[in-house]
């Protein structure tokens, strides 16, 4: 059994005001020894434009293949909503996700797609990865079109 004492899983928590302020948490991974993949899907994902203060919409899809450590899905929830009053263009807010959870979890492979909708008539997706996904395992694709007015 996982003691959740110091985890915010379970426990009252407010919205963090900045993804900096966000605390992720991360859980032992009872199945470290054979690798798989876990898929996070934020389709509501949403931040600031820094320069017109307008919001910016987009579909997060987050594949990893985790090592030692699982990112507790109520921390993960509670950070992407940080971002709601975050200032940030696409690629910084997509890329920034990413390494965060990288640097956390040390995942055997992770890969990030930001598929934002349309500012001034252009869309703009955004894909990070880091490590090599092992060859044994299957990685479905992210399931979201290209932009055809989503």
């Amino acid at each position: 059994m996982i003691d959740n004492s110091n985890l915010q899983l379970g426990q009252s928590a407010d919205i963090p005001a900045t993804p900096e302020e966000a605390r992720l948490d991360r859980v032992p991974n009872p199945h470290s020894a054979g690798e798989y993949v876990a898929r996070f899907t934020c389709p509501e994902f949403t931040s600031i434009c820094p320069v017109t203060g307008q919001p910016d919409f987009a579909i997060l899809v987050i594949d990893y293949v985790p090592g030692q450590w699982l990112v507790e899905s109520k921390s993960l929830k509670l950070y992407l909503t940080s971002f709601r009053n975050h200032g940030a263009f696409h690629e910084d807010c997509t890329v920034a996700i990413g390494k965060r959870l990288a640097e956390l979890l040390e995942p055997v492979y992770m890969r990030i797609g930001g598929y934002w909708y349309p500012r001034g008539g252009i869309p703009i997706d955004v894909f990070w990865q880091t490590g090599e996904m092992p060859k044994n395992i299957w990685l479905p694709d992210q399931g979201v079109a290209p932009y055809r007015a989503r």
